[in-house]
């Protein structure tokens, strides 16, 4: 466990499912104020599995900010400089028929294709989300859980370190990677599925990961 000033990093390399880094410390996205929490699971997933949840509100104000960018003289600004939970959303179709009402209502959902991120959300990770979205994610707190680069990332919100808020949010990460890993094993059986653009997509700086490097 390292530590600073101003926030500390956990790694766990031979925690299951996957190699585990937790992060606290000064927000690296815009759109988090303060402080946030950075985990980062490495599964190995397939590259192209690309799927995202975030918090409703969250996914609100970023498509306005995504649409606004978009319509400026900077659009090439956007291309190299938006983080990928914000370009998925212009990007990606939603998934709006989610089963249980409390999730579909506080959270949004997307990805590659409908057919995954449906097989991602509704197991046994949507009674989890509802779970959380009772005190642990509280209404129009930022949260972002996303595949991405085979790694499955969770960054939130968190003006304060609280262990067991930290806990619970581990659980969460390690059931949306179990889910992830069973997705990626079903790839062959849902048929063809679309190459993305996200090559093109990538940051100018692509050493910056969602989640700590």
């Amino acid at each position: 466990m390292a530590r600073d000033g101003h926030g500390f990093l956990i790694e766990q390399p031979k925690a299951l499912p996957g190699s585990l880094r937790i992060e606290w410390g000064r927000s690296q996205r815009a759109y988090i104020e303060g402080y946030e929490l950075r985990m980062r699971c490495e599964l190995r997933l397939n590259s192209e599995l690309q799927l995202l949840v975030l918090c409703r509100q969250l996914m609100e104000r970023l498509e306005a900010s995504v649409f606004e960018a978009y319509t400026d003289t900077l659009k090439t600004r956007v291309d190299t400089d938006t983080p990928e939970e914000m370009r998925w959303l212009v990007m990606f179709p939603k998934f709006s028929a989610i089963s249980s009402k409390l999730v579909r209502q506080r959270f949004g959902a997307l990805g590659v294709n409908k057919e995954l991120t449906a097989a991602w959300v509704e197991g046994a990770l949507s009674p989890l989300l509802a779970q959380a979205s009772m005190e642990l994610l509280p209404e129009g707190q930022p949260f972002v859980l996303m595949t991405m680069r085979g790694n499955v990332y969770l960054r939130t919100a968190m003006p304060e370190p609280s262990l067991p808020k930290i806990q619970a949010l581990v659980k969460l990460l390690e059931l949306a990677c179990k889910e992830a890993v069973v997705v990626n094993s079903r790839l062959s059986d849902l048929g063809p599925w679309p190459t993305t653009t996200s090559v093109a997509w990538q940051s100018s700086r692509p050493e910056e990961d969602p989640a700590p490097a």
